[in-house]
């Protein structure tokens, strides 16, 4: 059963953070699943992953080609990917349940703490999941580092 891992970002940018989890999570072993609500910001996602640093380089796809089961990483508007993923990374208050956090080894799920909705969202996600049994921990990156601000098994 996997566990889900909010990210209070705050001081740097959705842009900035996903690499580095993904990077982490592709460390680990594990295929990914970046989901998110908007085909727009999934299509501005894949072109920063493209274009960003050469030693940064992350291969991956957007959900929705021929390809989708090679990828070790793939954008999609839904949980249901061809890639098997092991680890989801949920962004902009995608939806997630607790049935679909039991099917990954790991759910990250990051959020802008400088949008108010956005944490209202996250907050009723963490109620959620963790009222229904998911584990669940909070990072916050406020002091300038990442820190486990709350746990619960």
């Amino acid at each position: 059963m996997g566990a889900a891992y909010f990210y209070h970002l705050t001081r740097n940018p959705l842009e900035t953070t996903l690499p580095l989890l993904l990077g982490k999570a592709l460390g680990a072993g594990w295929s990914c699943v970046v989901v998110g609500r908007s085909s727009a910001r999934l299509e501005a996602l894949d072109h920063a992953l493209w274009n960003g640093r050469k030693t940064d380089f992350l291969a991956h796809g957007v959900a929705g080609t021929a390809h989708d089961s090679a990828q070790p990483i793939l954008l999609s508007d839904t949980h249901a990917t061809a890639n098997d993923a092991a680890c989801a990374m949920c962004i902009d208050g995608a939806d997630i349940s607790p049935e679909q956090v039991k099917t990954y080894e790991r759910t990250c799920i990051l959020f802008d703490g400088n949008d108010d909705v956005a944490l209202q969202t996250a907050r009723a996600q963490w109620k959620m999941l963790t009222d229904a049994g998911c584990a669940a921990q909070y990072w916050s990156e406020e002091s300038g580092n990442w820190q486990m601000k709350a746990k619960k098994e």
